[in-house]
C-alpha cells in the first residue's frame, strides 16, 4: 500500500533561477486539477487581496499595492487544495480501514479531498464511522470531565487558526482548567521569541516591509524564500533594484537566492530575471554562531583601531552589557579564534572579512532568518548573537533595519498574540480573568516536546488538536507515535487527511472545518476572520467560496459548541460568540495593541500592531535596554565517517503537507526518499550517486533511528553536511535533543551515518 513513485525519483540539475513560466505554468496545472475553473478563478483572484482572503500559505505580508495576481506558486498550490473538488466522507471510510490508510503516504492521503462529515473510531475499530456533531461534541466534553485533572487534556494549535478561533481556543482551555497549549511555534520559532524577548524585549520581528526595499544590507540566513516564501523574492527584488545588496548565509546554494524571474513582469518571464545574491556563504550546517561572533569581533577589533564602524551613540544610550560582550569574544587569542572559527563554519577568514567590509559599508542592515538557525541546541545563542551584531551598528530602531525572522505559516504569529502559549505572561492571565470574570491556570502547561513526554507516560486522556498534522510534524517519529496510541480520545479539527488521523489514540475524531477560502454563514450573517502576518500587521480574512458540504464547521463554532456543554453556567457567554466581533471585543479589552480591534480590522489593509523597539527605540526587557550577550563558542561536532543532517521541504511541499513529488530547483523529479550529499563526503563514505542507503541516527540514549531506502543524491552542499526532505526523517530526530531555553527540536543538526538499504529497490 506504499507509493512507489516516492521510492524511485528522477535526478537532474539543480536550477539557477526561480519562478518565472514555469511557475506559472505550475500553479495553473495544480489550480485545474484540483479545483477546476469555475472554483479555482474565484479563489486565485480573491487570495491575499483587501477584501478577499489570506492565503493559507505562508506568513509573508502583503505590499500595499497589490497585483490582480498576489500570490505565488506555493501559494497557488496551498489554495488550490482547500477549493479542491475531491470529497473524503462515509463512503469513503467504509472502504478504507484505518490499518490500509495508515500504509499510504502523507501525501496519498493529502490528495483524497476534503473531510467533508464528522467521523468516530471506537475502541477496537477498524474503520472510522459517521457521527453526528451533536454526538461528537458530547463525546469530547464528557472525556474531558472524566480527566482525574484539567491537566489530562492537552489543546495542539496550527498556525492557520484565525486570531478569533485563537482567542476562543485558548480561553477555553483556561476555563477548564489548563494552559497545555503546544503550538507549530515550539517546533519552529520558539528559538527566536526565545532570544528577542531577552534581548530587545518583544519576541517578534521589527521591520516592514518598507525597511526591506530601502536597506543597504539585507543578510538571509538558514532560510529558503524560493520554496518556503517565495513572495519575499520579489521583496529583495526591490532592495537590489534600490541599490541594496544581498547576502545568502546557507549550507545549499538554492535557485531562488540565485536569481528571480518574477512573473508579474515581462522581464521575469522572458528575460534572465534579477541576481538576488551579492555574496554567497555557504557555511557548515550549524555554524551561524561562529559566523556571527567572527564579524562581531572584526567589528569590534575596527573599533579599537580608532575606525569609525560602531554606533557608541545608540551603544551609550539604548543598550546594556556592552562592556563584558565585548570583552568576552576579544579575549580568545587571534589564532585560536580564527582556527576555530574556520572549522565552525566551514568559510575562510578572507570571506568572512568580505562580509564585515560590506556591514562597514551599509547605513542599514537587515537579518532575516527561518529554520536553518531555529532547530539546533545552540540556536537562542545565534539570535542572541545575530542581535549582538544589529546593535554595535543602531541597527535596530530605525529605517532599513532590524531584525526578521520569517515565519511559517500564515497565523502562527497571531496566534501566539491571541494567547497560544503555554507559558503565558501574568498581565495576560490578568487581563483575560478580568475580561471573563474567573481565575485562569497559572502553572505552566507542556510545549510540544513536554507534551509528547506526557502522552508517552500515560498522563493524557484527551488530546485535541486544531488544524495541523502532529504527527507528522514532531520529531522522533516512532517514540510520538508511540505515545498517541497511549492516548484515550485524539480528536482532530481538520480540512483534509494526514497522518495524524491514522496514527490514534484509544478512541478518536475527525471533524471537518472551514478552510479560510471557504464563506462562513451563520445564519444570515456573512463572518469573517484575522490575521496577523510575519511582519505584525493584522488584517480581514473573507472567505469566498461555497462549502462543499453543511458538514463543515467553523473553527470558532466548534469551539463555542464545547464551550456551552463544559460550562453551561459559567462566565463565558459562549453563544454570543456567532458573532465574531464580540470576540474581537474581548479581544481588544485583553490583548495591548488591539483597543478598538473592530473599527481597525475594518480598515482597508488592516493595521500594524504596536512594536516598542521598532516604533520609539524602548526595550521592555528586564534592564530597560537592548541586551547585549555573552554566548561562547559552539558548533555540533561530527565524528568520523558521519555527517550532519539537515531536515527541509522540497519545493513541492508546504511544511508537512505535500502538495506533488518534485523538487523542481533542486532537479529531483517523482520522489521524496533522497539524501543529499556533498560529493567529496560521498566518495569518502562510499556513497555513489544513485545508490540506495539506510540513514542511521545517532543519539546519546543509545536507540538506534533508521530512515530506510534513500537514494544518494552528489549534490553541492556544504562539507560534512547533508540534507533531505521532513516529515520522512523526522524519525531521526531524537525528542531530548532540543535547544537550550527554547525546547524546539534539533531538526537542522542530526549526526547520521549510513549502511547499505534494508529494503530490496
Amino acid at each position: 500500500m506504499t507509493d512507489p513513485a516516492q521510492d524511485a525519483p528522477e535526478v537532474g540539475s539543480p536550477k539557477d533561477s526561480a519562478a518565472g513560466i514555469p511557475a506559472v505554468l505550475s500553479s495553473v496545472r495544480h489550480v485545474g486539477e484540483q479545483a477546476g475553473v469555475m472554483r479555482g478563478l474565484p479563489a486565485m483572484l480573491a487570495v491575499n487581496q483587501k477584501r478577499g482572503f489570506d492565503c493559507p500559505g505562508c506568513a509573508w505580508p502583503e505590499p500595499g499595492k497589490r497585483h490582480t495576481a498576489e500570490f505565488c506558486e506555493n501559494g497557488a498550490k496551498a489554495v488550490a487544495e482547500e477549493a479542491t473538488r475531491r470529497r473524503v466522507g462515509a463512503d469513503f471510510f467504509a472502504r478504507h480501514p484505518v490499518g490500509e490508510l495508515a500504509e499510504r503516504s502523507g501525501y496519498w492521503l493529502g490528495q483524497q479531498g476534503r473531510l467533508t462529515e464528522p467521523v468516530y473510531l471506537p475502541e477496537d475499530g477498524t474503520h472510522y464511522e459517521p457521527i453526528s456533531w451533536e454526538a461528537a461534541l458530547d463525546l469530547i466534553a464528557e472525556e474531558m470531565r472524566a480527566q482525574p485533572t484539567p491537566d489530562g487534556s492537552v489543546f495542539y494549535t496550527s498556525g492557520r487558526t484565525s486570531n478569533e478561533a485563537a482567542f476562543a481556543y485558548q480561553l477555553f482551555a483556561r476555563q477548564l482548567g489548563t494552559n497545555n497549549m503546544p503550538d507549530c511555534s515550539n517546533m519552529c520559532h520558539e528559538s527566536s521569541g526565545s532570544a528577542l524577548t531577552e534581548t530587545l524585549g518583544v519576541g517578534k520581528g521589527s521591520v516592514s516591509l518598507e525597511d526591506i526595499y530601502h536597506s543597504d544590507l539585507v543578510i538571509v540566513a538558514g532560510q529558503n524564500p524560493g520554496t518556503n516564501h517565495p513572495r519575499m523574492l520579489s521583496a529583495l527584488e526591490k532592495t537590489k533594484r534600490k541599490g541594496g545588496k544581498v547576502v545568502t548565509v546557507n549550507p545549499l546554494p538554492e535557485a531562488g537566492m540565485k536569481a528571480f524571474r518574477n512573473p508579474q513582469n515581462a522581464r521575469g518571464l522572458v528575460g534572465r530575471g534579477t541576481e538576488l545574491t551579492d555574496l554567497f556563504m555557504q557555511i557548515r550546517v550549524g555554524g551561524d554562531l561562529a559566523l556571527f561572533s567572527a564579524v562581531n569581533r572584526l567589528l569590534l577589533e575596527a573599533d579599537r583601531r580608532g575606525e569609525d564602524v560602531l554606533d557608541h551613540a545608540f551603544v551609550q544610550s539604548f543598550t546594556h552589557g556592552f562592556e563584558d560582550f565585548s570583552e568576552t569574544l576579544l579575549k580568545e587569542p587571534e589564532d585560536e579564534f580564527w582556527a576555530r572559527t574556520e572549522r565552525d563554519t566551514g568559510l575562510t577568514r578572507a570571506l568572512i572579512e568580505e562580509l564585515a567590509a560590506m556591514v562597514v559599508a551599509s547605513k542599514s542592515v537587515v537579518v532575516c532568518w527561518a529554520m536553518g538557525l531555529t532547530q539546533h541546541k545552540h540556536s537562542v545563542p545565534t539570535i542572541r548573537e545575530v542581535v549582538n551584531f544589529l546593535l554595535l551598528r543602531g541597527n535596530v530602531g530605525r529605517p532599513g533595519a532590524g531584525v526578521c525572522p520569517v515565519r511559517g505559516h500564515s497565523n502562527v504569529q497571531g496566534d501566539r498574540t491571541m494567547g497560544i502559549f503555554e507559558r503565558p505572561a501574568d498581565s495576560f492571565l490578568d487581563a483575560l480573568g478580568t475580561e471573563f470574570d474567573f481565575e485562569p491556570p497559572r502553572e505552566h502547561g507542556y510545549d510540544t516536546v513536554d507534551a509528547i513526554r506526557a502522552m508517552g507516560r500515560g498522563d493524557v486522556g484527551v488530546f485535541f488538536a486544531m488544524g495541523g498534522n502532529f504527527v507528522a510534524a514532531s520529531p522522533d517519529t516512532e517514540v510520538t507515535e508511540e505515545a498517541m496510541r497511549r492516548v484515550g480520545l485524539t480528536v482532530h479539527v481538520s480540512t483534509k487527511l494526514n497522518r495524524s488521523h491514522v496514527v490514534t489514540g484509544t478512541r478518536a475524531l475527525i471533524l471537518p472545518a472551514l478552510a479560510r477560502s471557504d464563506r462562513d454563514v451563520h445564519g444570515d450573517q456573512a463572518r469573517w476572520v484575522t490575521v496577523e502576518d510575519s511582519m505584525g500587521l493584522v488584517h480581514a480574512s473573507h472567505g469566498v467560496l461555497a462549502p462543499l458540504s453543511e458538514g463543515m464547521w467553523s473553527e470558532v463554532d466548534i469551539v463555542r459548541a464545547l464551550g456551552r456543554r463544559l460550562f453551561a453556567d459559567g462566565p463565558v457567554d459562549w453563544d454570543a460568540m456567532a458573532d465574531y466581533d464580540r470576540i474581537r471585543d474581548h479581544v481588544s479589552r485583553v490583548v495591548p495593541g488591539f483597543e478598538d480591534f473592530n473599527a481597525k480590522a475594518r480598515q482597508r489593509g488592516g493595521f500594524a500592531l504596536p512594536h516598542a523597539p521598532r516604533d520609539d527605540r524602548r526595550f521592555p526587557t528586564a534592564t530597560g535596554l537592548a541586551n547585549f550577550t555573552v554566548n561562547g563558542t559552539y558548533a555540533p561536532e561530527i565524528p568520523e565517517g558521519r555527517l550532519l543532517l539537515q531536515t527541509l521541504r522540497s519545493h513541492d511541499q508546504y511544511n508537512t503537507t505535500v502538495y506533488g513529488l518534485d523538487d523542481r530547483y533542486r532537479g529531483i523529479l517523482d520522489g521524496r526518499r533522497v539524501v543529499m550529499v556533498n560529493p567529496e563526503d560521498a566518495h569518502e563514505l562510499g556513497l555513489a550517486d544513485g545508490a540506495y542507503t539506510d540513514i542511521v541516527g545517532e543519539w546519546s540514549d543509545g536507540r538506534e533511528r533508521r530512515a530506510p531506502h534513500f537514494r544518494v543524491v552528489h549534490y553541492p552542499t556544504s562539507r560534512g553536511s547533508a540534507a533531505a526532505y521532513y516529515p520522512e526523517t523526522n524519525v531521526l530526530v531524537p525528542l531530548d535533543s532540543t535547544a537550550d531555553v527554547s525546547n524546539t527540536p534539533t531538526s537542522k543538526s542530526v549526526v547520521v551515518r549510513f549502511e547499505p538499504s534494508t529494503v530490496r529497490s
